[in-house]
């Protein structure tokens, strides 16, 4: 199989449950023992708003390889007109560049990477 082959949605389907699992465990790390307590912290990093706002600063700070630009890119512009009632397009399109980021990384077995890029997001910025 040729990950640069595989659509950009099945990618970020991937990449979501990855980012999100990430996310689960930082905060249960973090000694937050409420489910409740645990949705409300998440929501800062899983939303769309976001993921999207991490993914601009990163691209700000140059942090990617042409590589993952261009799979963020790929992502990016896909062309769909649906997404969440709670944001905007522009917003659901960056927020799936991250994620499907995440998915082709996990396929290419860069676990090294994504460990890195989740730091970055989580406050540890490598």
């Amino acid at each position: 199989m040729d990950i640069r082959e595989v659509n950009v949605l099945v990618l970020a389907y991937l990449g979501d449950t990855i980012y999100e699992d990430y996310i689960r465990r930082y905060l249960i790390d973090k000694g937050l023992n409420h489910v409740n307590t645990l949705q409300k912290e998440s929501i800062q990093y899983v939303s769309a708003k976001g993921q999207a706002e991490f993914l601009k600063k990163m691209l700000n700070q140059n942090y990617f390889t042409e590589e993952e630009i261009d799979i963020i890119k790929r992502a990016r512009n896909y062309k769909t007109n649906s997404h969440p009632k709670n944001c905007d397009i522009i917003t659901y399109k960056l927020a799936t560049g991250l994620e499907a980021l995440i998915g082709y990384l996990s396929l290419s077995n860069k676990r090294e990477r994504i460990d890195q890029i989740m730091s970055y997001i989580l406050g540890g910025v490598s």
